[in-house]
C-alpha cells in the first residue's frame, strides 16, 4: 500500500501488475511471495483503520521530535499550527454514505499541521457536509501554542474555550462583525497595517461566547492587493507580526496540494469508509516516512525529489544515503551489497 502511494497507482489491478512484475526483488521490500488482488481487497475492507491510525500517531510523535528546532522565521517561543479542510469528491453511486451534494458524495480531511516541518498533528475524516468550525472542539494543542485559521472557523464560543485552555488563535474576521474599539495602538502604514485596535464584540450572540477583549489588525497585502482584518487574543504581538502569522496559514494549502500532487489520496481501493480510511491514514504514513528519512539524511533534495528518488529505487538492493549521494553528484545509482534502508 505504500508501494501504491509512492508511485500513484489507480487501482487493485494496476498495483498487483507492478508488484509482480518486480516478482525477482520483492523480497526487498518485505515481501515473501506474490501479491494477490483478492487479499488486498479484503484486507481493505476487514483490517481495522485504527491500525494505520496509530501508526501516524508513533511516525507523528518521531517527526516532531526532528523538526522541533525547525524555525520559521517569527521568533516565537510556542509552536505555530495551522487548521484547514480539503474536500476529496466520490462518486455517489459507490460511495452512498459519504453525504456531500445531491449529485455527488464526498468526504473531507480536517487537518492541523504543525508548521515546523508541516507536520499534521491531527487528522479527521467526515463527509463533505461536516462544517469545519465544529472541529474546534476537538482540537488539542500544547498550552501557549498558536493556531491559524481561516474566516471559516470565526465562532467566538469556540474560540473563547480554545483560550480557556490556555491556546491562542489567529482568524480572519469577517466582515459583519460589530464591535466597540476600547484602545488604538499606532499604526504603521508604510508596513501595511492601516489599523491595530483592541475591541470588545457588541453582538448579543458574539459578546455571550466571547466576553473579554480581542485585538483587531487591519492589514493591506501589497502582493496580493488584498485589505485582511485579523483577530487574536495575542495583545502583546506587534501587528506585523499578527500578519506574518496568518500568512503562515498558506502552509496548510500547500501541504494538502502536495499530498494531491505526489501521493494518491483520489483514488480508493474499496468503497467502506473503512477502506477509503485506511487509504488516507496510509498515505499520511507515506507522508510521514518520506519526511523523516528527508530530515535524518539532511539532503539538499527537495522532499518531492526524494520521494521520486526512493519511486525508482524501492526494490534495489541500495542504501538510501547511497542513493542520494549520487543523485546529487548526478551519477546513476548503481546496487551495492547491503540491505536497503528505505524507511
Amino acid at each position: 500500500m505504500a508501494y501504491a502511494q509512492f508511485t500513484r497507482r489507480g487501482g487493485l489491478r494496476d498495483l498487483i501488475v507492478c508488484l509482480n512484475s518486480q516478482s525477482t526483488k520483492l523480497y526487498h521490500a518485505g515481501l515473501r511471495q506474490r501479491v494477490s488482488r483478492s487479499t488486498l481487497a479484503d484486507a481493505n475492507e476487514l483490517r481495522d483503520s485504527h491500525l494505520f491510525e496509530a501508526l501516524g500517531a508513533r511516525l507523528i510523535e518521531i517527526a516532531l521530535a526532528l523538526y522541533k528546532d525547525h524555525g520559521i522565521g517569527l521568533g516565537l517561543k510556542k509552536p505555530l499550527y495551522a487548521m484547514d479542510s480539503t474536500t476529496i469528491d466520490l462518486c455517489l453511486t459507490l460511495f452512498p454514505w459519504a453525504d456531500f451534494r445531491s449529485t455527488k458524495a464526498g468526504i473531507k480531511a480536517h487537518s492541523v499541521i504543525d508548521l515546523r516541518g508541516s507536520i499534521p498533528v491531527m487528522l479527521a475524516i467526515t463527509t463533505g457536509k461536516v462544517g469545519d468550525v465544529g472541529l474546534l472542539d476537538t482540537l488539542q494543542l500544547p498550552k501557549g501554542s498558536i493556531v491559524v485559521l481561516d474566516r471559516g472557523y470565526v465562532d467566538f464560543s469556540r474560540l473563547y474555550r480554545l483560550v480557556q485552555r490556555e491556546c491562542n488563535f489567529v482568524v480572519r474576521a469577517k466582515g459583519n462583525l460589530s464591535f466597540n474599539c476600547i484602545d488604538v495602538r499606532t499604526p504603521d502604514v508604510k508596513t501595511g497595517v492601516y489599523s491595530d485596535q483592541t475591541i470588545v464584540l457588541t453582538g448579543e450572540r458574539s459578546r455571550k461566547g466571547y466576553p473579554t477583549a480581542l485585538r483587531r489588525v487591519r492589514f493591506y497585502d501589497a502582493v496580493s492587493c488584498l485589505e485582511l482584518v485579523f483577530l487574536t487574543n495575542r495583545l502583546d504581538l506587534s501587528a506585523l507580526t499578527i500578519a506574518a502569522i496568518y500568512k503562515q496559514r498558506w502552509q496548510i494549502e500547500l501541504f494538502f496540494k502536495w499530498l494531491k500532487q505526489n501521493l494518491n489520496i483520489q483514488h480508493f481501493f474499496g468503497n467502506s469508509l473503512n477502506a477509503v480510511r485506511t487509504k488516507i491514514w496510509i498515505a499520511v504514513c507515506t507522508y510521514l516516512i518520506a519526511l523523516i528519512a528527508h530530515k535524518r539524511l539532511n539532503t539538499e533534495l527537495s522532499l518531492r525529489n526524494f520521494l521520486h528518488l526512493v519511486e525508482v529505487n524501492m526494490f534495489e538492493k541500495i542504501s538510501l544515503a547511497h542513493m542520494v549521494d549520487n543523485a546529487l553528484k548526478g551519477e546513476n545509482v548503481k546496487p551495492i551489497q547491503s540491505q536497503v534502508e528505505l524507511f
